[in-house]
């Protein structure tokens, strides 16, 4: 009988690449990791490793066990959620990844909610980027992430994971408010009138950065990156003492005051926010209810975004 434990192990080593990313993943040491592998290999009785330079390959036999070892991962989340369905009362953990926007203008109104409606619910959350937290989600780290999706710029895809829309996001350009800083600031007027001044922008590889790039240079210019930093709080903080500029998504300014110019760009870009969860998991109560508590908030920022303003 193989043991299902060390077959999730393999699983784990087919997702992520290396021992080490495995250990690190699941917090073991590689030596566990490699020893537990090792022993699988004797209980299936054949090769299921093959030294490949410094790192191990799987065998066919190995991409076989791997393929079972999905459904069979599968049929357990399937089990426990039927399993949780059986009991009137929410209860069970939920693990989200989240990044930082959604997090502060989501994550503190769903989390009071659920206390309230679930209080035998407990919510476990980390934030992640969301590229990340999507693998992560799939490689079941997490049980939901909260993504986003500029335009033009596909959020990766992984096979079975459920993704459902959560709300749209508008971006704009960023601007000290008139008088901070340097003159040139005030006589921004669309997104090619910000070409010679200093921005910041988040780290390379972001999906942010990358549409913020594209969108500068559709508007003809190479924007000047002084400042870098995965901190959108960070990006305000520079905005509003007249340092730099940056595109903003609305979801920042969620519930808090800011003193800064917020300029419309043409053709009013917007991302997508959206979550994902394993399909496997589609019908557990627990999930269900996290899903259902951010579709409010979501739909409550959304009517406070559509109220007309009172000056």
């Amino acid at each position: 009988m193989l043991e299902m434990k060390r077959l999730r192990l393999l699983w784990e080593l087919n997702s992520r690449g290396t021992v080490a990313a495995v250990a690190e993943a699941l917090n073991y040491s590689p030596s566990a990791i490699s020893q537990q592998l090792a022993l699988l290999e004797r209980e299936a009785g054949v090769p299921l490793l093959r030294k490949a330079g410094r790192t191990l390959e799987l065998t066919p036999a190995a991409h076989v066990l791997v393929a079972e070892t999905h459904e069979l991962l599968a049929g357990l989340e399937r089990a426990e959620a039927a399993l949780h369905r059986a009991h009137a009362e929410v209860s069970g953990t939920v693990r989200i990844a989240v990044f930082q926007t959604a997090l502060l203008a989501l994550m503190p109104q769903v989390l009071g909610r659920l206390r309230d409606t679930h209080p035998s619910l407990r919510v476990e959350m980390v934030q992640h980027e969301p590229e990340a937290g999507l693998e992560e989600t799939w490689t079941r780290g997490f049980d939901l992430v909260i993504a986003e999706q500029y335009p033009g710029h596909a959020a990766p895809r992984f096979a079975g994971l459920d993704r459902q829309p959560l709300i749209t996001d508008r971006i704009r350009l960023g601007l000290p408010m008139p008088g901070v800083g340097n003159p040139a600031f005030d006589a921004v007027e669309q997104l090619a009138d910000a070409a010679t001044l200093p921005w910041v922008l988040e780290p390379e590889g972001a999906a942010s950065r990358h549409w913020a790039l594209q969108a500068c240079r559709s508007a003809g210019f190479e924007p000047d990156v002084r400042y870098e930093t995965a901190d959108l709080q960070a990006h305000v903080r520079l905005i509003e003492t007249g340092n730099a500029v940056a595109l903003l998504p609305g979801l920042l300014h969620a519930g808090a005051a800011r003193a800064l110019r917020l300029l419309d760009l043409a053709g009013d870009a917007e991302r997508t926010v959206f979550t994902a969860a394993r399909a496997s998991a589609e019908g557990h109560p627990a999930l269900t209810a996290v899903r259902e508590a951010l579709r409010q908030e979501a739909a409550r920022l959304e009517a406070d975004r559509a109220a007309p303003q009172v000056s």
